[in-house]
């Protein structure tokens, strides 16, 4: 028999509220999945995962976006069968076991806390353009009471912001690729003289560091798409499942192919890849070449609103996670609470007062935060990812043949697709291991699991799920 996945019920709250509002459309999913993966992992962190690989970048952007489609397909084939909120966590729990939905739902919650630590950091490298003798730590502050007040918006009008801040570097990104390309044809910003491709190869070939650079930049390409499964989290507040989770899910993987694998062809075709990050952004660089000289000013907007959007979907994704934990008893109960407008108020609080120590961190190590935060995230990303794989897994499994052919949307070349992007993930971690700057991040990722694995048996959560 199929196993069931169905939501548990609310109890009636005070002010009336019971569940969460299906307030969003297709171009809110669509455009918030994009919002979070297109952050500061493309505008902050490309620029050092080039100087590891060189235009072989490209090459490990490709198939690193690959891998996320698969991972993406298996998230739909579940979450268009049974759309709830905090998507990965329930269906860990109904095919893994309670102690991986657990694990999983408090991980999320982690990865996305310390991934806004990372956006909050950006935000005061950004504003240090503008006001550089003003500390990052303040700025860093203020975007994080910015951001928590636009989550007590009702669900459909947060999507509609969110919608318009990602609309911001999307148009960005796809100007800049327009404005190269005629660099890189015509020679327009370039006295007439097309620059041509040729810098993707002669400075040390297109692989100048070999194999290792490719594999020593996998963390940080990783990174860079952390938050399209965010998809599934909206799951529960999305009008029409079926057909919006569905579409975004495949546009989403065509678009940041183009936004990454387009951008930073564009980038390193017109400048060598030698020079990247050490004469500012290459996205301020191909602005004014064209001519725009508030370029510098225009581009720190656009990565500015990059970073606040992803820190946007970050508390989103948190303060639904905790309403989903909280559902099920592994979370405080208070995190159940609604507000009028159907947001779980109380949750949303809770990540923002954690956020608070990416504040403090702004404050005493500057220099150091966004190195440590990225590979933390990276971390819990890639147990996030292979959770939904292993839960696919045991989904497609439990499902008689007749039951699988009539699964609406599926993964493509089911099982072999599902074990690549396991084995591959498998190997980000091991290649983590290799550099001083991402190993931290295999110290603090277990121990974390493990803490949450000693809370569940110290508070008893294995006895109430056994009975």
């Amino acid at each position: 028999m199929t196993q069931q996945l169905d939501s548990k019920k609310l109890t009636p709250k005070q002010n009336g509220q019971t569940e969460l509002h299906r307030g969003l459309e297709e171009r809110h999913i669509t455009l918030m999945s994009l919002g979070a993966a297109i952050g500061v992992g493309l505008f902050l962190g490309s620029a050092t995962a080039i100087q590891l690989a060189g235009p072989g970048i490209l090459f490990a952007y490709a198939f690193s976006g690959m891998i996320m489609f698969f991972i993406m397909r298996a998230l739909g084939e579940m979450a268009i069968q049974n759309p709830v909120a905090g998507s990965f966590s329930k269906y860990a729990r109904d095919y893994l076991g309670p102690l991986a939905g657990y694990i999983t739902g408090w991980n999320y919650w982690f990865l996305w806390v310390v991934t806004c630590m990372a956006e909050i950091t950006a935000v005061g490298v950004y504003m240090g353009l503008w006001f550089p003798d003003v500390p990052a730590w303040i700025w860093a502050l203020s975007a994080l009471i910015i951001m928590t007040t636009v989550n007590f918006l009702a669900v459909k009008a947060y999507g509609e912001l969110e919608f318009w801040f990602a609309l911001i570097k999307i148009v960005a990104i796809l100007s800049m690729i327009l404005i190269g390309v005629l660099m890189i044809v015509f020679g327009i910003g370039n006295g007439g003289v097309a620059t041509g491709i040729s810098n993707l190869w002669d400075h040390g070939g297109f692989f100048p560091n070999g194999i290792e650079g490719i594999l020593l930049s996998l963390q940080m390409v990783m990174f860079a798409y952390l938050g399209i499964e965010m998809i599934g989290v909206t799951a529960g507040e999305v009008k029409n499942p079926e057909k919006s989770l569905s579409r975004a899910i495949d546009s989403v993987f065509w678009r940041i192919l183009i936004f990454y694998v387009g951008a930073l062809f564009v980038i390193m075709s017109i400048y060598p890849w030698t020079e990247i990050g050490t004469q500012g952004s290459p996205f301020v660089l191909t602005f004014e070449k064209i001519g725009i000289p508030a370029a510098a000013g225009i581009i720190n907007f656009v990565v500015l609103t990059a970073a606040l959007s992803s820190c946007n979907s970050g508390i989103f994704s948190t303060g639904r996670m905790l309403f989903n934990l909280a559902e099920h008893e592994e979370a405080p109960a208070s995190y159940k609470t609604l507000t009028g407008n159907g947001v779980p108020g109380k949750a949303v609080l809770a990540s923002a007062s954690v956020l608070l120590i990416g504040v403090l961190l702004n404050y005493l190590v500057p220099a150091k935060v966004f190195t440590w935060v990225t590979s933390i995230a990276t971390f819990g990303a890639i147990w996030t990812w292979s959770i939904i794989l292993l839960s696919q897994i045991r989904y497609r499994k439990s499902l008689q043949p007749h039951e699988q052919k009539k699964l609406k949307y599926k993964i493509p070349f089911f099982p072999y697709t599902s074990y690549l992007s396991l084995a591959f993930l498998a190997g980000v971690i091991v290649v983590m291991g290799f550099s001083p700057d991402t190993r931290i991040a295999l110290f603090i990722g277990p121990l974390w699991l493990i803490s949450l694995t000693v809370v569940y048996y110290a508070k008893g959560f294995h006895r109430k799920n056994s009975q």
